[in-house]
């Protein structure tokens, strides 16, 4: 059996293929390159819209709750109420503090509408209340914060058992339900840094801000499209000389 001499030029439908598949790649590291561009595009606008809301003053959270779930979040707010202590809800988390659990209060506000409060984090040996019976406070107090919005189903891989009562994301809807709690606000608010009498929760932990590595991600792929678009050049100029040459002989 012989092979094809390398001076001979390859079949059709071997450089068919492998142009086919090299136009194939070519075409999908572009399209990631101007996905990447888009993505690049949507988080400057989020970093300059979360900055802009950082800097504004906090307003009573009442004057946000008719605006679009995406124009409320990140805004400073301000909650005045008084605290349900027994409403504590412990959302697994993982911070700069290390592994331990959100903890999230309903508070009854002077408005009527029930908000639940990112009080902070704690770590695993603060899960007990009576633990941390300093940062109980009852009667009427007022938290300054930010606006989020809810985290529906649970975190990657993990629903939320509302009936075991483990919580992976900060569901407003589920949480309100498992608590029996009504009239609750669609948003939750993540406490300030403000101290707490023992050291927890620990609030303030909110991150704002977002890594921005998109444009390195772009070049990559157009990169890449480049060296396959340089590579398709290179053996079809190859192709044609071993043909030609093949022709003279």
């Amino acid at each position: 059996m012989t092979g094809r001499s390398p001076d001979q030029p390859r079949p059709l439908w071997q450089l068919a293929t492998v142009l086919a598949v090299g136009l194939g790649l070519m075409l999908g590291f572009l399209a990631l390159g101007v996905w990447q561009v888009e993505r690049l595009a949507w988080k400057r606008d989020l970093i300059a819209r979360v900055d802009a809301r950082l800097a504004a003053d906090p307003v009573d959270w009442t004057e946000i709750v008719n605006l679009p779930p995406g124009e409320q979040e990140y805004r400073p707010v301000r909650v005045t109420g008084r605290f349900d202590h027994d409403s504590e809800v412990l959302v697994k988390a993982v911070t700069e503090e290390g592994g331990g659990f959100w903890l999230l209060t309903a508070m009854q506000s002077v408005a009527g509408t029930t908000v639940l409060i990112n009080r902070g984090f704690v770590p695993p040996d603060r899960r007990d209340p009576a633990s941390r019976t300093q940062a109980l406070p009852q009667g009427e107090v007022t938290v300054i914060g930010l606006a989020r919005l809810t985290e529906p189903g649970g975190a990657f891989l993990r629903e939320n058992d509302p009936v075991a009562d483990r919580w992976f994301s900060r569901d407003v809807a589920a949480i309100a339900e498992a608590r029996d709690l009504d009239r609750v606000a669609a948003f939750f608010v993540d406490a300030d840094a403000t101290p707490q009498p023992g050291g927890y929760p620990l609030g303030g932990l909110t991150v704002t801000r977002f890594r921005n590595a998109h444009l390195g991600y772009a070049l990559t792929w157009f990169a890449l499209a480049g060296l396959v678009a340089t590579g398709l050049v290179m053996l079809i100029r190859f192709e044609i000389r071993q043909r030609g040459a093949s022709v003279a002989r």
